[in-house]
C-alpha cells in the first residue's frame, strides 16, 4: 500500500524564521508525521530574512520558471529547496525578489505592515497551488498555517476543484491569533481572482468592518484546527457558526500526537 501524502503550507518554519508557536510547530509536525510512515512535503514563502548560505538553499529548475499574475502583472516565481537540519525532510521555498527580498517579514522596521502583505498573500497561495500540480504528487490532506496560507483553501474548492491531483484531498487550516493587519484593502478581492474566479467567489474574504482573511479560510476549509491557545471572540464565534469539523487547542508537548490520530481518523473516513 502507498504511503498517505500531507501537505503543509506555511508562512513560518523553524529555523527559517524566528520561533514562534507557528514556527516552532512546524518545525515538529511534519518530520514527525514522516516518521510514523506518512509522505509530506512543505512549502513555505522564502523571505530574505533567510539565509541562502547557512541554510543551503538551491533552486530546483525544473519546478521554477512560472509566472504568477499579481492585478495584473506577471512575476517570476521561484522554487528554491533545503534539507533540514536532523531530519531526512526537505522544505521548499517559493521566492521572488518584488515580494520577498526585503530584510523584514511582515512589517518593516518600525513595525508598519507593509502595504503589499495582500499581494504577497495572493502571490504565495497561487505559487502554492501551481508548485503541486508541478510536482505531480497529490495530497490526501493540505494543512495550512498562518493567514498567509488563507487563499488556498479557496483555490483549492474552486478553480483547481475539478484538477485529478487534488481530488481526494481534505484541506485543514489552523488558525493562530497572529493577524495580517489593516494593509488589505478592497482590492484585495479584485487581486486574488483568479481564472474564472468572479469577484462574488471571494465575498466569504469580506465582513462588515472589510477584508477578513480568517472568515474566508473558515468558510473554505474541511475541518478547522484552533492554532492558538487564545483566538479573538470574533474569530472563535466564526468557527463556531462555521459548521465545520474542529480540533480544539492543544499545548505543544501534546499536538504533534493529536494531529497525528486526527489526520489517521480523518483518512479512514
Amino acid at each position: 500500500m502507498s504511503k498517505k501524502r500531507i501537505l503543509f503550507v506555511t508562512q513560518e518554519m523553524e529555523p527559517y524564521t524566528v520561533a514562534d508557536e507557528i514556527s516552532k510547530l512546524i518545525r515538529k509536525l511534519p518530520q514527525y508525521t514522516q516518521e510514523k510512515g506518512f509522505e509530506i512535503r512543505v512549502l513555505m514563502p522564502k523571505f530574505g530574512t533567510i539565509n541562502e548560505r547557512r541554510h543551503r538553499l538551491h533552486e530546483v529548475v525544473r519546478l521554477s520558471g512560472m509566472n504568477i499574475i499579481v492585478d495584473d502583472d506577471d512575476f517570476p516565481l521561484i522554487i528554491k529547496v533545503a534539507s533540514l537540519p536532523g531530519a531526512r525532510m526537505q522544505v521548499y521555498f517559493l521566492d521572488n525578489e518584488e515580494f520577498f527580498k526585503r530584510k523584514f517579514i511582515f512589517k518593516d522596521d518600525k513595525g508598519v505592515p507593509f502595504d503589499d502583505n495582500s499581494d504577497r498573500m495572493v502571490f504565495f497561495c497561487k505559487g502554492v497551488m501551481e508548485t503541486v500540480k508541478k510536482f505531480g504528487w497529490a495530497p490526501d490532506i493540505i494543512h495550512c498555517h498562518g493567514w498567509m496560507t488563507g487563499l488556498v483553501p479557496l483555490y483549492f474548492k474552486t478553480v483547481y476543484k475539478d484538477e485529478p491531483i487534488f481530488q481526494n484531498a481534505k484541506i485543514i487550516t489552523s488558525i493562530y491569533n497572529k493577524v495580517p493587519g489593516n494593509s488589505f484593502t478592497e482590492q484585495f478581492l479584485e487581486k486574488a481572482m483568479i481564472n474564472n474566479l468572479e469577484e462574488e467567489d471571494l465575498l466569504s474574504y469580506k465582513d462588515e468592518h472589510g477584508i477578513n482573511v480568517f472568515k474566508g479560510a473558515i468558510r473554505n476549509s474541511d475541518i478547522i484546527f484552533q492554532g492558538s491557545e487564545i483566538l479573538d471572540d470574533s474569530v472563535t464565534e466564526m468557527i463556531k457558526k462555521s459548521g465545520k469539523p474542529t480540533l480544539d487547542f492543544v499545548p505543544y508537548d501534546l499536538a504533534l500526537e493529536a494531529y497525528l490520530e486526527y489526520y489517521k481518523g480523518l483518512l479512514e473516513e
